[in-house]
């Protein structure tokens, strides 16, 4: 049985010999499906997302001045109006009463006066014509101060009537501006917002009537990381360092929840100064043209910020494998078999790259496609096969 093994061996071993020397090809290794690459530095731009809501620039919420009943509402809401259009109108009937009551005050006071003046005038003309007998030695002294004392009193009689003057001109002064509240007007010009009231509501100075909101320019509001901005810019800066820093920003993108892109950039405008101690924030206004109208007030968003990074590691998403709590890259050695390295990694935002904060080195080369079936101490790279000669 032994001699019938050994001749099968020294058969085969025959065969593979012709085989060679025939020119057959002998099955080799074949080349994997992992791809790799050189592991090196380059700038990126991250896209960091901020939860906004939008206002208008110039919202405005309407509260008549003077009480009344409300006769008409001149509006819709949702309606688009300019600055100074009629919205609202207030029974104005009490405020005419005033302003008449008030005018016929003044109308008596300024009678009053012109009279208080005829008296002065002829005080004055009996002062003078006492005080030239006086010198003449015609009247006595008596009748000299007399005269002067009712001169005086005279005077006070034109000052008090004066000021009685200036008192009724203020009250129809006031009597017209209350009448003119009567008649409610947009402040701005802007998008009607919900309307509280009906026409024929007993409203107030406390009574909201509705939210004009200026849309020509609306204002993303929204928390801003500290981390996003240069350090030591939350702490100990000058007015002018603040807006240096905010023109150094870039533009912004609003997205809106249904994922639709606002076409048009918007600046940051306005950042406070102080970080928010339990946030670790800062509130920050974005302000968006709104030429057509087409961003409202309360509609909620994401403000993206393009945040560069400089000189770092940026290698495919597909290179990464998840284990737990651990993220490995599997590094290539120098004898072509790879090794888990553990790794900190920054998500980019694009969906494709991640940033490599620790674990790896410029030069390294690693397993981009493929990783998820590497095992360690697998052989991933192969010499490449020779160009046969025609």
């Amino acid at each position: 049985m032994k001699s019938i093994q050994n001749w099968l061996w020294i058969s085969l071993m025959m065969v593979l010999a012709v085989m060679s020397s025939c020119g057959v090809d002998m099955p080799k290794e074949k080349p994997s499906s992992f791809e790799t690459m050189i592991v090196a530095k380059s700038d990126i731009e991250v896209p960091v997302k901020f939860s906004a809501k939008m206002k208008g620039q110039a919202d405005v919420t309407i509260m008549p001045q003077v009480s009344g009943q409300l006769m008409k509402i001149y509006v819709t809401e949702g309606q688009q109006v300019s600055k100074g259009q009629t919205l609202f109108v207030i029974d104005s009937r009490n405020a005419q009463h005033e302003l008449e009551s008030a005018k016929a005050n003044l109308q008596a006071a300024n009678a009053n006066l012109q009279a208080a003046q005829s008296q002065a005038n002829s005080a004055k003309l009996e002062y003078e014509s006492n005080k030239n007998l006086y010198e003449k030695q015609i009247v006595s002294n008596y009748m000299l101060e007399s005269s002067l004392n009712t001169y005086k009193q005279a005077q006070a009689t034109v000052s008090q009537a004066r000021a009685s003057v200036s008192q009724a001109q203020a009250a129809v002064n006031r009597a017209k501006v209350n009448l003119g509240f009567c008649t409610i007007k947009s402040p701005v010009s802007g998008i009607i917002g919900e309307i509280l009231v009906y026409a024929g509501d007993q409203v107030t100075p406390m009574t909201q009537l509705t939210v004009v909101s200026g849309n020509q320019k609306m204002e993303a509001e929204f928390s801003l990381s500290e981390s996003v901005l240069e350090a030591g810019v939350s702490s100990g800066y000058t007015q002018t360092d603040k807006a240096k820093n905010i023109a150094n920003l870039p533009d912004v993108t609003f997205v809106m929840k249904n994922g639709t892109e606002y076409p048009l950039k918007g600046r940051i405008s306005t950042l406070t100064g102080v970080v928010n101690a339990t946030t670790g924030s800062l509130a920050c206004k974005a302000t968006f043209p709104n030429p057509d109208g087409f961003l409202y007030s309360g509609i909620q968003g994401t403000v993206v910020l393009p945040y560069s990074h400089h000189d770092v590691m940026v290698i495919p998403q597909t290179a990464v494998v998840r284990l737990q709590d651990k993220s490995l890259v599997y590094k290539v050695k120098a004898d072509s078999t790879a090794t888990a390295v553990t790794v900190v990694t920054t998500d980019v935002g694009n969906g494709k790259d991640v940033i490599v904060t620790e674990g790896l080195n410029v030069g390294d080369r690693i397993v981009t496609v493929g990783a998820n079936n590497v095992q360690e101490g697998l052989r991933v790279l192969y010499p490449a096969e020779p160009k046969k000669k025609d």
